[in-house]
Formats: structure tokens, C-alpha cells, sequence
């Protein structure tokens, strides 16, 4: 299922000028520097953490 897939998430921007709240999910998903990959499994969980900070991070399959 969709729930056991792993999707990558790349911070693209940097956090200069992003409220706390932005500072904060990212930090929960695992992102400390710009250009940083990580995995996670595509539960709705990240994917709400993503979508609230979409403007700054890219997601790939």
C-alpha cells in the first residue's frame, strides 16, 4: 500500500525569515540544513508536516 512507500524530502530553502511554527516542522522532519535529504514512510502524518511547509522543501518518490 501507499502507507509502506518511502518518499524523500529535500529542504530546498533556507530558513531565514520562516515563522517558528515553519522553524519547527521542519526541525520535526528531520531537516537541519539547506540541500539536506531525508526518508520518511508517506503516512498522513508527514505528509500534513509537508504540506505545511511546502514552499520550502521538495518531495520525491
Amino acid at each position: 500500500m501507499a502507507q509502506n512507500k518511502q518518499i524523500k524530502i529535500k529542504l530546498v530553502r533556507g530558513l531565514i525569515g520562516a515563522s517558528e511554527t515553519q522553524k519547527r516542522v521542519v526541525r520535526g522532519l528531520g531537516l537541519t540544513k539547506k540541500d539536506q535529504v531525508v526518508e520518511h514512510f508517506n503516512t498522513p502524518t508527514i505528509m500534513g508536516m509537508v504540506n505545511k511547509v511546502s514552499h520550502l522543501v521538495e518531495v520525491a518518490e
